[in-house]
């Protein structure tokens, strides 16, 4: 049994005449009646009464249509549930993310998507960077953001949008005076940077703005973590370049400046990226990436 003999049913059942039901099935009545004779020899029994006048329900038709019409809501149901399935708007999505990234547009991002399809079962994961590589690889994530990762064997890495560095002294220090600084002035700076745990290439460009002015960073301390790293600048410990985006965190006791370059061959910016398994084709997944690109890419204005 189908559910078309099961819609013809329906359709005759309802409207007790077979040329409205073959109407509003867009049928010609000879093959609907054949489609209620199969039906009727597939359960056993009548399930109408006809004569010239009226078609009537019998009472295992009138039993049998609460049954159908219970069938027909239930296949229409799986049915567009494989279908949300199949457009990516049902099913269970890991989501990593880095700490930074929480001081840029994704957190916007991220509630745009979950009101877009409240049906996702949306986990999000902290990491640093070589955490959601190394997740992603292992498959325990499905989609990673990245800063300034670059190519990765295995992942597909997209940058998303650029933001560029600032340099970040103590609130007292003479340099909190001027209104924009040079890797130059930085020079015979102590510095508080980024651990390269988190990131190599990370490290490595912010290490690459000094190299361009001629000196590497003399390292006092490294840290995990982006409001760390501000309350040892701002306690005296040091200097940092940081992405512009930790202006949000920074508090009085620092001092964010505009970061300039020498030329625009010179210049350096921090990529946001987007990451997930090259081998990746599921719908969800492409789904919450196309969000992605649109919401965030170079370009957006969200």
């Amino acid at each position: 049994m189908d559910a078309r003999l099961l819609r013809s049913f329906v359709a005759v059942a309802e409207e007790l005449h077979f040329g409205r039901a073959a109407l509003r099935l867009h049928l010609a009545q000879p093959p609907l009646s054949q489609q209620i004779r199969k039906l009727e020899e597939i359960v056993g029994y009548p399930l109408f009464t006809r004569t010239s006048r009226a078609v009537k329900l019998t009472s295992a038709g009138e039993t049998f249509l609460d049954h159908a019409r219970r069938t027909l809501r239930k296949v229409d149901e799986d049915l567009e549930e494989t279908r949300s399935v199949g457009r990516g708007e049902v099913g269970f999505l890991r989501v990593g993310f880095i700490g930074s990234s929480m001081l840029t547009r994704l957190p916007a991002m991220l509630g745009r998507y979950r009101a877009q399809f409240p049906k996702v079962n949306l986990q999000l994961r902290e990491f640093h960077t070589s955490g959601v590589i190394e997740a992603l690889l292992e498959s325990t994530l499905d989609v990673g953001f990245l800063r300034d990762s670059g190519p990765v064997e295995g992942l597909d890495v997209e940058p998303l949008f650029s933001e560029p560095f600032i340099a970040v002294v103590p609130s007292k220090h003479p340099l909190a005076k001027r209104k924009t600084l040079t890797g130059v002035e930085l020079r015979n700076e102590p510095f508080v940077l980024f651990t390269p745990l988190a990131s190599q290439r990370a490290y490595d460009k912010t290490v690459s703005i000094c190299e361009a002015h001629g000196y590497r960073p003399h390292v006092v301390q490294e840290a995990p973590q982006w409001l760390t790293i501000l309350r040892l600048v701002g306690a005296g410990l040091g200097v940092t370049i940081a992405p512009a985006c930790v202006q949000r965190i920074a508090t009085p006791d620092v001092s964010c400046k505009k970061l300039t370059f020498s030329s625009a061959r010179s210049r350096v910016s921090s990529d946001i990226e987007l990451a997930f398994r090259v081998d990746e084709t599921r719908a969800i997944v492409k789904t919450f990436c196309n969000l992605a690109r649109t919401t965030l890419g170079h370009g957006s204005r969200s």
